[in-house]
């Protein structure tokens, strides 16, 4: 974090409850709501300190974020951030009977000693049908198993 922006926060720090409510109102564009604790106020306006200084979340998150209201909204649970599997990861599932493992590289994934592009084209050629290669290796949850 730089000098300035450890400043700026200590700054804040040193501000009574009235004069962090008019920041607020600079920052924002608006009053905070009527009950908002000393702490929230510091905490909220530190942050925009930081958002200023160094940029605000990235689009990705935003996106997630905004997906995740609209989903909480509407009376259903959140969906969970994508898995990130990082390569040497050992994924393995049974199919028919039979186990396969598959390891993630930096390109692809490992199967049965040769290289492949993608998890669905293990799928696929484990099942001789279309599939999400993440579904199948349990990575991602069916929609209706989010509840």
């Amino acid at each position: 974090m730089s000098s300035l922006v450890r400043r700026k926060i200590a700054e804040l720090q040193g501000l009574d409850t009235p004069a962090l409510r008019t920041l607020w109102g600079e920052a924002f564009g608006g009053p905070p709501p009527k009950r908002t604790s000393r702490d929230l106020l510091l905490r909220a306006l530190s942050y925009h300190v930081q958002e200023k200084a160094f940029g605000g979340l990235r689009p990705v998150t935003r996106r997630r974020l905004v997906r995740a209201a609209d989903e909480i909204a509407s009376g259903r649970a959140p969906s969970p951030p994508p898995t990130v599997v990082k390569p040497g990861t050992r994924l393995l599932r049974e199919w028919r009977g039979v186990i396969h493992e598959v390891i993630v590289l930096e390109d692809g994934v490992q199967y049965r000693g040769e290289t492949w592009a993608s998890l669905s084209a293990v799928a696929r050629e484990i099942t001789g049908t279309r599939w999400s290669g993440p579904l199948f290796f349990g990575l991602k949850g069916r929609r209706d198993d989010r509840h």
